[in-house]
């Protein structure tokens, strides 16, 4: 068996979606389905959008959870507040919260003006230094990098120039990878 590299797993950038830093919310979900719709469709779907600047160099990721996060900006003050500590909260006190703070009233009666307003450079994650590998390091370096930073996907740079992004390594398809390795064991 072929020792595979990042190279060998990555989605090259020129198939997933990326939209300018000035992009709307609504630009945003236009891309992500146009990518989807080309997409191999034997692959898992795409989960995020990556964001590029006016040089056209990654800048950052929208995910799923950031877009219906940011439909309700309340959700940024209570992140500031509580930070990480707000895993493994009951769903009595979640709900209190959400009651408290009259979180998403009235979400669905008002996403067309919010996603036409919303700018994605406003929402967007920056990466950080651990969330990129070089698209010739090993499947190992990445998963290392997966797991340490429990992250769904790694931006994937050529000669480690984080200007310089080349594809996206996502979680699953390095899971799938594995998974076949060790099916290949025939145990």
């Amino acid at each position: 068996m072929k020792t595979k590299i990042v190279k060998d797993l990555m989605i090259p950038l020129a198939e997933y979606a990326t939209v300018s830093e000035d992009a709307t919310l609504y630009d945003a979900i236009i891309a992500l389905e146009e990518a989807q719709k080309n997409f191999d469709q034997t692959k898992y779907r795409h989960r995020a959008i990556l964001i590029y600047d006016k040089n056209r160099h990654i800048t950052g990721k929208v995910s799923q959870l950031d877009i219906l996060r940011a439909l309700e900006p309340k959700y940024n003050e209570m992140r500031e507040v509580s930070g990480p500590s707000h895993y493994g909260f009951s769903k009595k006190f979640l709900m209190s919260i959400r009651e408290q703070f009259s979180l998403f009233d009235k979400p669905m009666e008002e996403i067309c003006q919010k996603a036409g307003l919303l700018k994605v450079k406003n929402i967007m994650y920056t990466p950080t230094e651990g969330e990129y590998v070089n698209e010739n390091d090993s499947l190992d370096v990445a998963i290392h990098r997966l797991v340490m930073g429990n992250r769904q996907s790694l931006l994937v740079t050529k000669d480690d120039n984080i200007k310089n992004i080349v594809g996206i390594l996502r979680k699953t398809d390095v899971f799938i990878e594995v998974c076949e390795a060790i099916k290949a064991c025939n145990m």
